[in-house]
C-alpha cells in the first residue's frame, strides 16, 4: 500500500531530537561565547593595558563580525549546501576561543572576537536552515522559537562559569575564562558527526537521487520523494532579484521587524544597570532588577513558544511591538517614578518582548523558499546587527545628553515602527506546510 503521508506531518522522531540538540547546541555556544567578554572585560583590560578604545572596539568586534558572517554564511549556505558549513561555526570558535588563550595585545583581541562573530553570523543561516527543513510543521514554530531560549541560557552558563573561573584567583584566570567555549564547541563538533544534507536543497540542485537516499534514511523505508511536499521551483530565483521579485516586500519586512526588535532589547539588555540606575534604581535594586530582568526575557521568550502555534505568528508579533511599546511609553512617562514602578514596567517589557524575539528566526526560515531562504537569513541577521550596535552605541550618548525619560520614548519609538510594519506586511504561516508559506501565491 502506498504511503501518502507528507513528511510535514509524522510525529517527531529521534533524528528529530537529536536535531534539535544539534542546532540548538549551536545556540548556546553563541549566547556564551558572545557574553563570556563581558566577564572578563575588566582583568583582561588591566592586564593587558588596554585604552577604553579598545575596550569599546573588543565589545564591539563580534557584532561587526555577526554582521559580515550573516550575509557570507547565508550565500554560501545556499550554495554549498547546509551539512558542510554546519561544522564552520563551532570550529570556529573552537580555533579562536583557544588562540584568545595566547592574546598579548588589543588588536589581537579584536581579530579573535571579529572572526567569532562570523561563526555567530553563520550559525544563523545553516544550523536555521538545516532545522526547519526537517522539522514537521506542527512542531517547526516552537522548535526555532526555543532556540532563543536556548541562547540566553548559554548567556547565563558564560557568566556562572565564567565567575567560577575568575573566583579562582589565578592572575591568568582570564585567559582561562576566554578559552573556555572551547570546551562547548568541541562538544557540538562531536555531535553534529553524521548529520544529513538537507533533501530540500538537494532538491533544489537537481540532486534527486541523494534527497530520496536522506528520506528515507529519516523517516523510514516506506517514505519517498513523493512524500515530500517540495519540487524544483519552475523559476529560480536568486537573492540579487529579490528587489524585483515578489520576495522583496518580504525582506523589507523581515529585516525592519527584526531591527525594531533587536535594537531596544539589546541597547537595554548591554546596559540594564545603567538604565535602572538613571531610573532611580540604586544599589541592591539596581543588581537584583537586572538579574530579574534577564530572567524574565526568558521567561517571555518561553510563554511566547507556547503560544507561538495558539495565537499565530502575526497576532503574535503584532501584539508583541503594542504592549512593549506602551510599557516603554509608560518608562518615559514615569521615569522619576517608585522603584516598584520601575520595575513592573521594565519587567513587563520584558516579558512582552518575547514574542518578537522569537519570531525573529521563525519568519525569515518560513517565508522564502528553499533557494534563498539561508541568504535571506543571513541578510536579516546582518541588517538587524547595524541597528543593535548602533542602538546600543547611542543609549550612553542619549542617557548624558537627553535623559532617561527621552531615552524610553526613543525606544518607544523604533517599537512603533516595528508594530506599523507588521500590520502592513507580517503574514500568517501558522498550520502550513515550508512550500507553503514561502509560496507568493497564497
Amino acid at each position: 500500500m502506498a504511503n501518502h503521508q507528507s513528511v510535514e506531518d509524522v510525529p517527531l522522531n529521534a533524528f528529530h531530537q537529536l536535531l534539535c540538540v544539534r542546532s540548538g547546541g549551536g545556540w548556546v555556544l553563541d549566547g556564551y561565547v558572545l557574553s563570556i567578554i563581558g566577564v572578563a572585560m575588566v582583568p583582561l583590560a588591566a592586564a593587558l593595558e588596554l585604552t577604553s578604545f579598545w575596550q569599546g572596539m573588543i565589545a564591539a568586534s563580534a557584532l561587526i563580525g555577526i554582521f559580515f558572517g550573516g550575509f557570507l554564511g547565508g550565500l554560501l549556505t545556499g550554495r554549498l549546501g547546509r551539512q558542510k558549513l554546519y561544522f564552520f561555526g563551532p570550529a570556529i570558535f573552537v580555533l579562536c576561543s583557544l588562540a584568545q588563550f595566547w592574546a598579548s595585545s588589543g588588536i589581537e583581541l579584536f581579530a579573535l572576537r571579529f572572526l567569532i562573530g562570523i561563526g555567530v553570523g553563520f550559525e544563523y543561516p545553516v544550523a536555521g536552515s538545516l532545522l526547519v527543513e526537517f522539522m514537521p510543521k506542527k512542531y517547526r514554530g516552537p522548535r526555532l522559537a526555543m532556540l532563543t531560549i536556548l541562547w540566553f541560557a548559554g548567556a547565563a552558563l558564560a557568566y556562572v562559569v565564567g565567575n567560577a573561573l575568575l573566583d579562582t584567583g589565578r592572575t591568568d584566570a582570564w585567559r582561562l575564562v576566554l578559552a573556555s567555549p572551547a570546551v562547548i564547541g568541541v562538544v557540538l563538533l562531536l555531535l553534529r558527526l553524521g548529520t544529513p544534507e538537507s533533501p530540500r536543497w538537494l532538491i533544489s540542485k537537481g540532486r534527486t537521487a541523494e534527497a530520496e537516499r536522506v528520506i528515507k534514511k529519516v523517516y523510514g523505508p516506506a517514505f519517498s520523494l513523493k512524500n515530500l511536499p517540495e519540487q524544483p521551483a519552475e523559476t529560480k530565483v536568486s537573492l540579487l532579484s529579490l528587489l524585483h521579485s515578489g520576495y522583496g516586500k518580504r525582506m523589507l519586512f523581515v529585516s525592519v521587524f527584526w531591527s525594531c526588535s533587536v535594537i531596544p532589547v539589546f541597547a537595554v539588555y548591554a546596559f540594564a544597570p545603567t538604565v535602572l540606575a538613571a531610573l532611580n534604581l540604586k544599589g541592591a535594586w539596581a543588581s537584583y532588577g537586572s538579574v530579574a530582568i534577564t530572567m524574565l526575557f526568558v521567561v517571555g521568550c518561553y510563554i511566547a513558544t507556547k503560544l507561538i502555534n495558539v495565537i499565530g505568528r502575526r497576532s503574535m508579533l503584532i501584539h508583541s511591538f503594542l504592549w512593549s511599546g506602551l510599557a516603554l511609553l509608560g518608562l518615559g512617562a514615569f521615569s522619576d517614578g517608585t522603584e516598584m514602578l520601575v520595575l513592573v514596567l521594565f519587567g513587563a517589557y520584558a516579558v512582552i518582548i518575547g514574542g518578537a524575539q522569537v519570531l525573529q528566526l521563525v519568519y525569515p526560515n518560513e517565508l522564502f523558499p528553499t533557494e534563498i531562504r539561508s541568504a535571506a537569513v543571513g541578510l536579516g541577521a546582518s541588517l538587524s546587527r547595524i541597528g543593535a550596535a548602533i542602538g546600543t552605541w547611542l543609549v550612553p550618548i542619549a542617557l548624558q545628553s537627553y535623559g532617561i525619560g527621552f531615552t524610553m520614548y526613543a525606544a518607544a519609538g523604533v517599537t512603533l515602527v516595528g508594530l506599523l510594519v507588521s500590520v502592513a506586511l507580517a503574514p500568517e504561516t501558522r498550520s502550513l506546510s515550508l512550500q507553503e508559506a514561502a509560496s507568493l501565491s497564497r
